[in-house]
């Protein structure tokens, strides 16, 4: 039997409810925007247990009310690492720009299908525009495109995946990729995915600046082909995780070019600061990439969860990832658009099924303006060579690389390069990390580089200016004098 459609439905809120809801949401939202300058980057305690238990509870069978419910989850984001603190100096981090999380709230709501040009062509267009702009910006040609991801990992995966079916086939196991120890670990983890083994995976020795030995690789390359394997692809990273080290681009398109080998630029952290004089000068040669993998959700501000991969020739992303579906034929019919042949980009991807999630990043571009984008990353740049000069002129720290992005690496000195005085020295920087982040203002992240153990400050986030970063100083300095 059919219900009446006059009858209640509780899947669809009336204009007053919503309004109600979204009101207090938005109050909510702004309260929270509000405190993020004087907001700790980590919680100064765990969840209690009975908010733990209260979230893994299963939901009731009768309706619940709106604002306990918020309560409960305003409760729960308390106890998380706060990414958009101007405190957040750990890992990569990304802080969030608030308009596009309205641009997220209008797309979701909106809920358009963007995968296919058919069923929205001007949203497709729309995300067509923001890639082209990535291509553009990072110096590739016209008619050069991409896709969105939901982050670096997939993008990273995606140029993988398309280097495999264009340089190798269909018979692949014999493949050689090359990257170095420094290289994001979702490149390693995407060459597994891909059905290397892990002998496939060659990692190149850096030079002491952390860079890719060049050298080093094209030795590689000619043993490998002297051994029966098939050597494909070269992974540059354009500001690797650990320091921000920006490999030698050019001469590593020079050796895929010698080579016929694909070359994959991982720009996921410093692609975007292609935006800044210093950037573009530093990054020269990813113009000579045949994909370049980004991430919004770091150097653009962005909330987490967006990605991207562009190609000199996006043609070749589909033709590595096409798949026929019947069902998908409806709307798959090819026809121009304001004269324009837009893309599918479910051809283009693992992702069928995917939001607009261009419209996160083509709100803020066209409401602040490019410049307002170049002005903060030009900031970061600014602070981060401050925080050198800084630390490397104290007495008891090792500043061993100057930055070439936003990150700045520092260790306790070692007494002397014998294994007892490294051991040492890795300790007395390990405990450093616990008594700096005991504070609770800021928040370092460690990594360990060819033995030793090394704290991190990265400078990314959009709220970060030079009153934390000058308090972020005093705070190591602090420590640094704190007797062990």
């Amino acid at each position: 039997m059919l219900h009446n459609p006059q009858s209640f439905h509780p899947l669809e809120p009336t204009r007053a409810q919503l309004a109600e809801l979204g009101h207090e949401v938005w109050a909510r939202a702004m309260a929270f925007t509000e405190s993020l300058p004087a907001s700790p980057a980590v919680p100064s305690e765990a969840p209690p247990a009975a908010l733990i238990q209260a979230m893994l509870a299963a939901p009731a069978e009768t309706q619940g009310e709106i604002i306990p419910l918020l309560d409960q989850l305003d409760e729960a984001v308390k106890y998380a690492y706060e990414p958009g603190s101007p405190g957040m100096l750990a890992y990569v981090p990304g802080g969030g720009l608030s308009v596009s999380a309205v641009a997220d709230f209008y797309a979701r709501i909106t809920n358009r299908f963007a995968s296919m040009a058919r069923v929205a062509p001007a949203l497709v267009a729309l995300e067509t525009g923001v890639l082209r702009w990535f291509a553009g910006l990072c110096g590739l040609p016209e008619g050069s495109g991409g896709v969105f991801t939901s982050g670096g990992s997939l993008a990273n995966f995606s140029a993988i995946i398309t280097a495999r079916h264009t340089r190798l086939g269909e018979n692949f196991f014999d493949g050689t990729l090359y990257i170095s120890a420094q290289t994001h670990h979702s490149v390693a983890k995407a060459a597994r995915l891909a059905g290397f083994p892990a002998a496939a995976l060659r990692i190149v020795p850096h030079r002491s600046d952390l860079t890719m030995d060049d050298d080093a690789l094209r030795r590689m390359i000619a043993g490998d082909r002297a051994h029966g394997k098939r050597p494909f692809l070269i992974v540059g990273s354009a500001g690797t995780t650990n320091t921000g080290a920006i490999d030698p681009l050019p001469r590593l398109a020079d050796i895929a070019r010698d080579e016929d080998l694909w070359f994959h630029v991982d720009a996921a952290y410093g692609g975007f600061f292609r935006l800044t004089l210093r950037g573009h000068e530093r990054l020269s040669g990813i113009e000579r990439a045949d994909t370049i993998a980004l991430d919004p959700h770091k150097t653009l501000f962005q909330p987490f969860g967006v990605g991207a991969l562009v190609a000199r020739d996006p043609k070749l992303l589909a033709t590595a990832h096409e798949v026929d579906g019947a069902y998908l034929r409806d709307m798959s019919h090819k026809q121009t658009y304001g004269g324009e042949h837009l893309p599918d980009f479910a051809h283009m991807g693992p992702e069928l099924t995917r939001d607009v999630r261009g419209m996160r990043i083509w709100l803020p571009l066209h409401l602040h303006g490019v410049a307002a984008f170049r002005s903060a990353l030009d900031e970061k740049l600014d602070l981060a060579a401050y925080v050198y000069e800084r630390l490397a002129a104290a007495p008891r720290i090792e500043v061993p690389w100057k930055p070439q992005l936003s990150t700045v690496a520092f260790r306790m000195k070692a007494r002397s390069s014998s294994a007892d005085d490294i051991r040492a020295a890795n300790q007395a920087t390990q405990d450093l990390l616990g008594r700096i982040n005991a504070s609770g203002r800021i928040l370092l992240s460690s990594t360990e580089i060819d033995g030793r153990f090394t704290i991190r400050v990265c400078i990314v986030m959009h709220r970060v200016h030079a009153d934390r970063i000058a308090e972020t100083l005093d705070i190591i300095a602090a420590a640094v004098a704190q007797p062990a």
